[in-house]
């Protein structure tokens, strides 16, 4: 009878209602096409790109103007997504600037670190 009276004393413990608290959905804008924007580690990015081809995504401190990251990608026609890591950048006021292969500005943002 104990045995019992334990068992079922222990399944509505460990029957309590947990809580869960959405989160709000992130709303995918292409980064280019609004002037600033914030961004969190590990955020997906989209913009749009024409052509295919070969193309430089630049992150720099907006206030020195230094470099602190670049990537080079294939990129196709139509919209390109990429994850943007900022966990490691001591800055959190940062430009991003996507370029052709010629060196051509496709487009640059202003990018606020949370």
């Amino acid at each position: 009878m104990k045995k019992i009276l334990f068992i079922l004393s222990f399944s509505l413990i460990a029957c309590k209602k947990v809580e869960v608290i959405p989160t709000p959905p992130t709303v995918n804008v292409k980064i280019f096409s609004v002037a600033e924007s914030s961004v969190e580690n590990g955020q997906e990015i989209q913009f749009d790109l024409t052509k295919t081809g070969v193309y430089t995504l630049t992150i720099g401190d907006s206030i020195t103007n230094q470099v602190l990251t670049r990537e080079r990608f294939n990129g196709q026609i139509g919209i390109n997504k990429k994850k943007i890591y900022t966990k490691s950048l001591s800055v959190k006021y940062l430009y991003l600037l996507l370029e052709d292969e010629s060196k051509n500005k496709i487009g640059k943002t202003i990018i606020i670190v949370k």
